[in-house]
């Protein structure tokens, strides 16, 4: 259950009133119906902090706390309601900061100081704090109460207003305003909730209200949420060639009552249709596969749209969102493969087996260095020796150019880094108007380049940030170590030993191509030999990861599995589609866990049951020396598909559906 808590101890709540009611009254009531409309279970009208933190005491779930000087379209409060970026999430304003109100900086979307020297917006007096969060939240509300905001030494009473987070002007500290700024002060994560194309201030008297009010008057709320569906920022090709007219599909969706998930389903079936025409070759077949493929692409930026348009968002849409975008691009490199291989060209499979691995290595360490970026904006800034060195001075201009939307530059750098809509919009065209080995060809080129340019520029960003992330989460778990690896002694550099195994691996692949094309058999020592390289990279399971770089280890360790398997399949003469079968599945596994590091989820139910890189790889090596590579290849791959499953199935129907006392589906 959320509950609503309207704050009356605010200054300015007692110099608004409402047209025709006595003068001096508060417009708290006005607030209160608000948050009604924008979907509070319980809603509550606070005298003073102390009230505030005895009811924040008993709540349960998400508590959403605003002074009585907003005026805002309700639409504004239904966002910050239902914000999927985090738990605990707070309005942020581009007005000019009045006496007493918090200013705020923010960097990828939290805020990380308030009343900082460089500011970038003002807290708007509204904040959703999330169940976690919520005994800091009656903590800085009692210890808030406790200092009177108008009296001289508020400074030295009040926790929330000692330096550094007390107010910039010298003014007194608003009631609302203390509680955010004692919430930074305690190191809560905050993100922020930024307010385009709608309307929100905060006012202090009769004509700022009157003002404020013409101006949420003037804008049609629902044109204004249909055209805030579409992303901020997003990349070139969607930009131009998707959001210019995908929001009227998405006005559509939501008038019949489809939902994202059924969106996405959609757009799964077209991809899966586009792969099959791929497949089957001739110029009508791939041009039909190409046009679906972009129809699917648009289906897949609707999905999205579509829950922020709805404001129907889970952690199950989500979590399948994710997943169905990894599945729908693999299945067509699958169909580009097939399509390849039976137009007569031979390594067909094998272009389609090296841009997954390329791309899902790719993917690990975006999420990473996602992780390591969000973890930095998170601690305070300390200035280093190297701050101008090349690390800081790359920083700086990657900022440069993100600030500068619309750019030559910025479209360039969006563009570059291959995103999915530009890797979808170049499969369509290449197999439509060259057929699917250039398609394959052409993704593996484009991917390469910018996994290169990606990986230096961020390994040299990273090593001027200092941030230890996995230091931060459960390595063992995003290592994938599985039980054999704990069983290892312990060794250090997880860097250098993850990388040697990958090495190993590519090494053992090289080999076993060689020994296939001359009629021979890979050596029995070349598969033992890498099979001991990955064991030394499972023994740094346990290690310190506190490198700079150590962000890097969980792809390394991807591309260290995903080549031994291949390696495996080549050397025992697997079918190449039995090969890109068992990869696939392990990316589903992979990716699984990356989203559940995205979403802050724990690990899937089932994980144990998945035996770990090292235990999987050490089954490979036992088929291959068996002579039974295939057999290894199909038993383990249809074992992982089955515990994949049965985790999907445990984690969003049968463990929730417990929790709720029912069995109802995700939705």
């Amino acid at each position: 259950m959320t509950l609503a808590i309207v704050l009356a101890a605010d200054p300015a709540a007692g110099h608004l009133t409402e047209p025709g009611r006595p003068a001096g009254e508060p417009l708290t009531e006005r607030l209160a119906a608000q948050w009604r409309r924008a979907g509070a279970d319980d809603v509550r009208i606070a005298a003073d902090l102390t009230e505030l933190a005895d009811l924040v005491a008993a709540a349960t779930g998400p508590v959403l706390v605003s002074g009585a000087d907003l005026v805002a379209h309700t639409a504004v409060l239904k966002h910050l309601a239902t914000s999927p970026v985090g738990p605990t999430v707070a309005l942020v304003l581009t007005d000019p900061p009045a006496p007493g109100q918090a200013t705020v900086r923010e960097e990828r979307g939290q805020v990380v100081e308030v009343d900082a020297v460089d500011a970038t917006g003002v807290f708007g007096g509204a904040l959703r704090v999330g169940a976690a969060d919520l005994p800091a939240l009656a903590d800085a509300a009692r210890r808030a109460a406790g200092a009177a905001p108008d009296a001289p030494d508020a400074r030295l009473t009040d926790p929330a207003s000692a330096p550094g987070v007390g107010a910039t002007d010298g003014g007194p500290r608003n009631a609302v305003d203390r509680l955010v700024a004692d919430l930074a002060a305690r190191g809560t994560l905050i993100f922020a909730q930024r307010v385009r194309l709608l309307v929100a201030h905060r006012v202090g008297d009769e004509a700022q209200r009157a003002a404020a009010e013409a101006a949420v008057a003037a804008v049609d709320e629902d044109r204004a949420e249909l055209k805030l569906s579409v992303k901020e920022r997003d990349d070139f090709f969607t930009t131009f060639f998707v959001s210019t007219w995908s929001p009227y599909v998405t006005k559509a969706a939501a008038r019949i009552g489809i939902g994202p998930t059924g969106v996405t389903m959609v757009s799964v079936a077209f991809a899966v249709a586009a792969a099959v025409l791929f497949g089957v070759g001739g110029r009508p077949a791939l041009v039909a596969g190409a046009v679906l493929l972009y129809l699917g692409f648009v289906l897949d930026c609707v999905d999205g749209q579509l829950a922020r348009y709805t404001r129907h968002f889970s952690a199950w849409g989500g979590w399948l969102d994710t997943m169905a975008d990894r599945f729908k691009e693999y299945v067509v490199y699958a169909g580009l493969g097939f399509g390849a291989t039976h137009a007569g060209f031979r390594y067909g499979w094998a272009l389609a087996l090296a841009a997954m691995t390329l791309q899902t290595v790719r993917h690990m360490t975006d999420t990473w260095y996602g992780a390591l970026h969000d973890e930095a904006a998170r601690r305070p800034k300390v200035v280093t020796a190297d701050a101008g060195g090349i690390g800081g001075k790359l920083n700086a201009a990657s900022t440069r150019v993100q600030a500068d939307t619309g750019s030559v530059s910025y479209w360039l750098k969006r563009t570059v880094v291959f995103p999915i809509g530009e890797r979808w919009a170049l499969i369509a065209i290449a197999a439509a108007l060259f057929g699917p080995l250039v398609a394959l060809v052409a993704v593996l080129v484009w991917g390469t380049l910018a996994f290169a340019y990606t990986g230096g520029l961020r390994t040299l960003r990273a090593r001027w940030m200092r941030v230890p992330v996995m230091a931060t989460v459960d390595a063992g778990l995003h290592r994938d170590d599985g039980v054999l690896a704990r069983t290892l002694p312990t060794t250090r550099r997880p860097l250098l030993l993850a990388v040697l195994g990958a090495l190993g691996a590519a090494g053992t692949l090289v080999w076993a191509l060689l020994a296939v094309h001359g009629g021979g058999d890979l050596p029995v020592f070349v598969p033992v030999l890498a099979l001991v390289l990955l064991l030394g990279a499972a023994q740094a399971s346990r290690a310190p990861h506190d490198g700079s770089l150590d962000w890097l280890v969980p792809a390394a360790l991807r591309a260290a599995e995903y080549l031994f398997a291949i390696a495996v399949g080549v050397a025992g003469r697997a079918p190449a589609w039995l090969i890109f079968g068992y990869v696939l599945v392990l990316t589903l596994h992979h990716y699984d866990l990356t989203a559940r590091l995205e979403k802050r989820q724990s690990a899937p139910p089932l994980h144990a049951a998945t035996l770990g890189w090292p235990g999987r790889s050490l089954l490979l090596a036992i088929g291959l020396i068996a002579g039974y590579a295939s057999i290894a290849l199909a038993t383990l791959g249809a074992y992982l598909l089955v515990v994949f499953v049965a985790s999907v199935v445990l984690a969003w129907v049968v463990l929730p559906a417990r929790a709720r006392g029912g069995v109802r589906s995700p939705g």
